[in-house]
């Protein structure tokens, strides 16, 4: 079994990324940290990558935090969640949030705690119908992290999002997608088909553009609509400068599939 704890897979226009710590759940330590932080700077480094896929090697997504690295023995000093979170989570998700191409989560099993809010915070998330969503926190007296306070009652709304959390009860891959957690739920076999499926449509996409969406439907979350609006009108000024635009409308034009640049870096 290869112990790198992440895996990349460099494929035209995209990258694969994979957890790969199967006898644990994929579940984080500090090492699994680093390596999916360099392997997502590597691909926004890499122009021409122009989408990603995050996997989970073997029968789970990600367990979320690795517990046996938080085993305190009676009377000892307590870790300082905080820190950890701080060094760790929070980057992780911003950088999520922040790469200038869509990320694609393929979710083939169990995702759990911080690893379901990790996966919850890609752009667009497709399940495996075994798969299931784990709110665990309340099970060890904790709160959701890794964005989860934030992610969910935006998804899902006030009421179900409380229940997730307070409950700690798994929720399915057809419920998830049924609320609008995920966005697809799919047979088992025809995940990762449909992952890179789409993962090759982005890599031949506007790319720009859609980095740009990402940023505005961020900002949308705690903007007024004035706000939005002005934002609205200024990237889109931006974007019709960019020659993509320029493209698109020749290719539409000329009843073709457009020849889009890519990232301009």
């Amino acid at each position: 079994m290869d112990e790198t704890p992440v895996l990349t897979e460099v494929r035209d226009g995209y990258r694969l990324i994979t957890l790969n710590r199967p006898d644990k759940l994929n579940s984080f330590n500090e090492a699994m940290h680093l390596a999916l932080r360099a392997a997502l700077e590597e691909a926004e480094a890499d122009l021409s990558c122009r989408a990603v896929v995050l996997t989970g090697a073997g029968r789970g997504f990600c367990a979320g935090q690795d517990l046996s690295d938080r085993v305190t023995p009676a009377g000892g000093e307590a870790p300082d969640l905080g820190r950890t979170i701080e060094t760790y989570y929070n980057p992780l998700v911003r950088k999520l949030h922040a790469l200038p191409f869509p990320v694609i989560a393929a979710v083939n099993g169990t995702a759990a705690g911080a690893g379901a809010n990790i996966a919850l915070n890609c752009d667009i998330v497709l399940a495996s119908r075994t798969a299931k969503f784990i709110q665990a926190f309340a099970k060890i007296g904790l709160v959701p992290d890794s964005g989860g306070t934030w992610m969910l009652p935006r998804l899902v709304g006030s009421a179900r999002a409380r229940a997730m959390c307070l409950l700690a009860e798994p929720i399915n891959a057809d419920t998830a997608e049924a609320w609008g957690l995920i966005w697809k739920a799919v047979d088992g076999e025809a995940l990762m088909p449909t992952a890179t499926e789409m993962a090759e449509k982005f890599a031949s996409a506007p790319t720009d553009g859609l980095a740009m969406q990402k940023k505005l439907l961020d900002a949308a979350e705690t903007n007024d609509l004035d706000a939005q609006l002005d934002l609205e009108r200024d990237t889109q000024r931006g974007l019709g400068k960019h020659p993509d635009y320029a493209e698109g409308v020749r290719a539409f034009m000329e009843k073709r599939a457009p020849a889009f640049t890519g990232r301009k870096g």
